[in-house]
């Protein structure tokens, strides 16, 4: 069987699901929805694997579907069999964690249902070979998620997210479509070979490219246009804010590469330019977010946003090395851009997992409150305690490893002749070292806050550790976290075949180097030994503890926590999230939150309670969407005064716009 008749096989089957869970009853349809699509996407996800590690060519498929003429194209080359990969194995450890925390839902209806449809649209879009079949997944995605951002509708907030979501979605679907529609009419087609044969002029590619970075940045979490992503992901059930961070967001990376490695031809040298500096600003813009945000998964999904600036960086790095004809240092920017694709998507899920738990376990999401899980939910919190020093690029974890083939990239940026991206390129390179180490403050407070110390309410002195099937699977994810960190080796042969065919070039065959070495040049100028790091680390840890048992003492003692000369041991006296903070708010406040203080101490002698007042705003919101939500509101209220007209005045309005239109006709012809 053909891969592509596989694939499409898994997606019907995940319809199917769809309609099933609406047809069984509400207290099984929850575990066996989950069980099936483990079990479907964890065959895609094999699938996929074979097929990116097989390099051979293979025919599109055509079915006659669609367009009479036309058919439906559907195609796996590398790209697709990698970001298959992702998704299905994204999609498969959700599916796994769902069959616990499927049970603590108190309407299951409203996420079942378009949770496999989810899943069926993701995997749609990336096998799709023609405009038609994408937008048309691209659709199922969006709409499917967006229900299940408002499964909690009751709520105002989550009604907000929901409708600031879809705004997003339907936008960004939009210019895709007006980007296909421009490509086709350059290339006389909708298929991806007639759009790839079709000799766009430079201007025209330009506008596509436009339009593309506005429609997948949009998906994806590019700044400006990120607003939805700190709203949608708390509304989300916890899994399905694992993928839609983990996973949907790569769908809009690879729609990207898709056009703009692919579909586009040759890059001109200033688009890379745009890219850079737009992915440079997105990290820092959301990794200053998450530095400040109490809620956890508010936090996790400013995280994402700095994430995805950081792909974006790779991305664009790409670009500048492909259109000066540098194929082999377009690889590499390349392979780690795909590199941290693939992580991300492992520990962002992990983390959005492990909170999901601690919502569960505790009732709280709001860091301020909780405190001391480390005791009440020992496991979960080792399995945060991983995922934390994974996005904060420590070693020997996954993130490090692919944010240092980044910076790799970063280095060999003085052989392009462009002297904007001479200079453009170490600043953008500075600001990811600075959102690396804002990153590691973010979740140092978020876990220390979260899991140290004594419990800040009764909700977190009660909290419990959660069920076995969550449990495993985020000790799946950080394994393969570990592995991706301790091994990359492996992890960039298998995209060499991708970055061969999107910029040309690649790096060297990692497994042909001695001692499981990574070298993405040359052996003389950098290299990179997970297994040694980790082996060290680990040695020096257990010698550590061996000393410290042999000098001191062979018993563990467990006393009070030094109160610094204070006795009232209240859980209210401990360093809170906002105080932790407090040195980067006063830092970056005024121009990236305009915070501002407001301190109200009472005079010696009254015995009012002291109190600080912090006021943040956010400035694209205020900027860019709080004007145009303004005038859309304005508009709507005028308009309203049509659903009070007369028949003449229908009438007379219809007239009209049949005379517009026709004079607009009359025009263009």
């Amino acid at each position: 069987m053909k891969a592509e008749v596989a694939i499409l096989s898994g997606i019907v089957a995940l319809f199917g699901v769809a309609i099933l869970s609406v047809l069984l009853p509400s207290k099984r349809a929850s575990a066996q929805v989950y069980v099936l699509c483990l079990v479907i996407c964890a065959a895609m996800f094999g699938i996929a694997t074979v097929r990116l590690l097989d390099p051979a060519a293979y025919e599109p498929l055509v079915l006659p579907l669609g367009l009479p003429g036309v058919g439906a194209l559907f195609h796996i080359d590398s790209l697709s069999a990698f970001f298959l990969l992702v998704i299905n194995l994204g999609g498969a450890l959700a599916s796994l964690y769902g069959i616990g925390y499927g049970a603590h839902e108190h309407e299951p209806k409203r996420v079942l249902p378009f949770y496999a449809a989810f899943l069926a649209g993701m995997n749609l879009v990336i096998i799709a070979e023609d405009a038609y079949g994408f937008l048309i997944g691209w659709e199922f995605m969006s709409l499917s998620s967006w229900a299940m951002v408002i499964s909690s509708h009751h709520e105002a907030e989550n009604r907000r997210a929901g409708f600031v979501y879809i705004s997003m979605a339907s936008f960004g679907a939009l210019t895709l479509l007006i980007a296909f529609g421009l490509l086709a009419n350059a290339g006389g087609g909708v298929g991806f070979a007639a759009l790839r044969a079709g000799a766009a002029d430079t201007q025209i590619a330009s506008i596509v490219l436009g339009l593309v970075t506005i429609g997948a940045g949009s998906k994806a979490g590019l700044a400006p246009l990120h607003v939805w992503l700190p709203l949608a992901h708390p509304a989300a059930p916890s899994h399905v804010s694992g993928l839609m961070s983990g996973v949907m967001t790569k769908v809009a990376v690879y729609a990207f590469i898709r056009f703009a490695f692919d579909l586009l031809g040759a890059p001109a040298p200033w688009w890379s330019m745009l890219i850079i500096a737009l992915s440079g600003a997105t990290a820092i813009i959301g990794v200053l977010q998450a530095t400040i945000e109490s809620d956890l998964k508010r936090l996790l999904a400013y995280s994402t946003v700095e994430n995805i600036g950081v792909v974006f960086v790779g991305l664009g790095l790409a670009l500048a090395f492909k259109a000066n004809n540098v194929p082999w240092a377009a690889a590499l920017a390349f392979s780690a851009a795909l590199f941290h694709v693939l992580n991300h998507s492992l520990f962002k899920s992990l983390l959005f997992f492990g909170a999901g738990a601690v919502l569960v376990g505790s009732g709280e999401r709001n860091i301020e409150k909780l405190g001391g899980l480390i005791h009440r939910m020992p496991q979960t919190a080792i399995f945060m305690l991983g995922g934390c020093m994974a996005i904060s690029a420590l070693p020997p974890l996954n993130g490090f490893a692919s944010e240092w083939l980044m910076f790799q990239a970063i280095l060999v940026s003085p052989v392009l002749p462009q002297w904007g991206l001479k200079l453009l390129i170490p600043a953008v390179g500075a600001a990811l070292a600075l959102s690396a180490a804002l990153c590691a403050a973010a979740f140092i407070r978020a876990y220390g806050i979260a899991f140290l110390g004594r419990p800040r309410s009764p909700q977190a002195a009660n909290s419990n550790e959660v069920d076995r099937w969550s449990l495993a699977s985020m000790a799946i994810l950080l394994a393969l976290c570990l592995f991706a960190g301790v091994l990359p080796g492996p992890v960039l042969d298998a995209l060499s075949p991708v970055a061969r065919a999107m910029v040309g070039g690649k790096i060297p065959i990692q497994s042909s180097i001695d001692w499981l070495s990574v070298v993405p040049i040359d052996e003389g100028r950098s290299s990179y030994n997970g297994l040694l790091v980790f082996t060290f680390i680990a040695l020096s840890a257990l010698l550590s503890k061996q000393i410290i048992h042999r000098f001191a003492s062979h018993a563990t003692r467990r006393s009070p926590a030094w109160d610094c000369g204070f006795p009232n041991a209240a859980p209210d006296g401990q360093y809170t999230a906002s105080s932790f903070a407090q040195p980067l708010r006063r830092v970056f406040g005024r121009q990236a939150f305009a915070a501002q203080e407001t301190v109200d101490m009472p005079a010696p002698g009254d015995m009012r309670p002291a109190s600080l007042r912090i006021v943040m705003r956010d400035r694209i919101w205020d900027a860019l969407y709080e004007p145009v939500a303004t005038v859309v509101n304005r508009i709507a209220d005028q308009l309203n005064r049509v659903h009070y007209l007369t028949i003449r005045g229908y009438l007379s309005l219809v007239f009209a716009a049949l005379v517009g239109l026709l004079f607009t006709v009359a025009i263009w012809a």
